[in-house]
């Protein structure tokens, strides 16, 4: 099936997310933080990464954006944001990809959601904003 990295500080949900997984046929890594998933990624690319909102040291959205940054490749993962953040759907948008889960969720629905985004395959896009303009 597909290789998935799942990022999530939260080490038993993080486990029980990688059981899961590997139940439905998927490799699965996993990484408790932001530097733990960008070191993963080193190791190897994967075909799809469940990423956490709030992490400690580096979180969610620091980590996509440093996929973003970083070299070839990385930023053309689909990122599947697992979150339990009340503001998910915003975060989402700014990072430009078109696949979250609140926490909790229903396990048919998640994964349902890591099907669609192997399917699709579709690489986030983020959406940097321009800062306010200045009056003078």
């Amino acid at each position: 099936m597909a290789d998935i990295l799942v990022v999530d500080d939260d080490r038993d949900l993080a486990a029980a997310l990688a059981e899961v997984l590997e139940d439905a046929g998927h490799t699965v890594r996993v990484a408790h933080d932001g530097w733990g998933g960008l070191k993963a990624l080193d190791e190897r690319l994967p075909d799809l990464v469940l990423l956490d909102i709030e992490m400690p040291s580096l979180d969610g959205p620091g980590m996509a954006h440093q996929m973003f940054v970083r070299d070839v490749g990385r930023d053309k993962i689909p990122i599947l944001l697992v979150s339990a953040f009340m503001g998910l759907p915003a975060v989402a948008r700014r990072i430009g990809t078109p696949y979250s889960a609140p926490k909790p969720c229903a396990l048919d629905r998640l994964l349902r959601m890591v099907d669609r985004a192997l399917v699709e395959k579709k690489p986030p896009e983020p959406r940097f904003e321009e800062p306010p303009a200045r009056s003078q």
